[in-house]
């Protein structure tokens, strides 16, 4: 699991100075090419994923954009001897082998080498122990989140936990929580519909329908506006979005990105006690399950991510600071490099899966705020939460009597409209969390 470092997350101010080993400043206004990397190796049963992206500044705005960096070279060394090579499973994003586990006290760097040769390479960083998570809590209010976090919205859980902090040596903490919501909402098409088998090319009826065959598609289908011929649907050129249940069981994944560390410089040796380690948004009424871990740090990796979060959240948000961005323990092996920023980390982790039932909520949930009323169906406060706007259903047939028509039917008409496929992603899962209780 990576740091949760969002790919244009590193404009950073950083005014801080310490006696240890200092990140560098980037000045953006400066250097508007940049590589990001996000990578945390951990001793947990779970993808160890490395991301590499390029954000790069528009020259005419000044803005940054994120690009994937792909086709590159990615391995990452143990102990100075042993190599695990990663694959590129999407776009910027490189899995270590599926049986690849950090081990406490061994030594990790990441290596790459990008499509046009040049290399780069971390620190090496020492996986230290971690003691367990003793206890987590949960607390409702009505003003637990940030006010500028959901347009104003505040209500939710504040998530503690309580430790054991070892006497026998220095250690520093991060932690990261994983939110599962149930959703019922799978896919959403705009301008087109939904379809289970490929549109037959040229191939129509009755010139309302266009006419499937039995070949898997799986995909939104979405015609260009207008007649293909005079025999053809006339495809509406108005705007509209259907939305399509899931097929099958579905959650959704939701992150913290707020960096939340601790030194246990003042307390070694003593309980670590109601430390909040997340907010979580009263999105819908439904329980869910929040993942919470706790993380082993190196001294300069706490460091590194203090400064990280003293700048961006002390500050009001990244709209607010100046151009400039902090650069973590990643160099380049090569001439004319592009500055990284980022940190490569391995951290030991504790993981608590807990059951957040929600039944201490006062109020309405964030996916009841809909100025048109109250949602009606199931999942669909979490769909509002998420979009802003209520699913819209594919009409169903028939199509007759003053029903209501889709911008484009296809035929045949049964089992329509169809449900979607809940597709595996950084978002989403169709399998149960460990923990979910139904």
């Amino acid at each position: 699991m990576g740091l949760g470092l969002r790919a244009g997350a590193f404009g950073i101010c950083l005014s801080l100075a310490t006696a240890c080993v200092d990140p560098a400043v980037v000045e953006l206004q400066q250097q508007n090419d940049l590589l990001v990397v996000d990578a945390t190796i951990t001793n947990v049963a779970e993808p160890q994923l490395i991301r590499i992206n390029r954000s790069v500044a528009d020259r005419l705005t000044g803005r940054f954009g994120t690009l994937p960096v792909t086709k590159a070279t990615v391995e990452v060394v143990t102990d100075s001897a042993q190599v695990s090579v990663a694959t590129e499973t999407t776009d910027g994003t490189y899995q270590l082998p599926t049986d690849f586990r950090g081990q406490v006290g061994h030594a990790y760097q990441l290596r790459f080498t990008l499509s046009d040769g040049s290399r780069y390479l971390s620190t090496q960083q020492v996986m230290q122990p971690v003691p367990p998570i003793g206890q987590v809590t949960a607390q409702f209010s009505v003003n637990s989140l940030p006010p500028g976090q959901l347009n104003g919205y505040r209500a939710g859980h504040t998530l503690n936990v309580r430790s054991q902090d070892p006497a026998s040596q220095h250690n520093y903490y991060r932690w990261d929580w994983l939110l599962y919501e149930r959703q019922y909402w799978c896919r959403s098409c705009t301008q087109g519909v939904y379809s289970v088998y490929k549109i037959l090319p040229g191939t129509y009826k009755d010139r309302d329908y266009f006419v499937t065959g039995d070949e898997s598609y799986e995909d939104c289908f979405n015609p260009p506006a207008g007649q293909a011929r005079y025999d053809a649907p006339d495809v509406p050129r108005d705007y509209w979005i259907y939305d399509y249940p899931c097929r099958s069981a579905c959650w959704q994944i939701l992150r913290g990105y707020a960096i939340n560390v601790f030194d246990d410089l003042y307390s070694n040796g003593g309980i670590i006690d109601r430390q909040s380690v997340a907010q979580i948004p009263f999105y819908a009424p439904q329980p869910a399950l929040v993942d919470i871990r706790q993380l082993s740090l190196t001294a300069d990796a706490y460091r590194y991510y203090k400064l990280f979060a003293d700048q961006t959240q002390a500050t009001g948000g990244l709209a607010d600071t100046p151009p400039t961005a902090l650069v973590g323990n990643v160099r380049s092996a090569t001439s004319n490099p592009l500055p990284v920023v980022g940190y490569f980390t391995a951290s030991a982790v504790s993981l608590v899966h807990y059951w957040l039932d929600r039944k201490d909520t006062q109020g309405v949930s964030y996916g009841a705020t809909d100025p048109a009323g109250a949602p009606s169906g199931t999942g669909d406060a979490l769909f509002y939460a998420l979009n802003l706007r209520r699913p819209m259903a594919e009409p169903p047939p028939p199509y007759q009597g003053g029903r209501d028509v889709p911008k484009i039917r296809l035929w045949p008409t049964t089992n329509r409209p169809p449900t979607a496929p809940c597709l595996l992603s950084d978002n989403r899962t169709p399998f149960k969390p460990v923990g979910w209780q139904e």
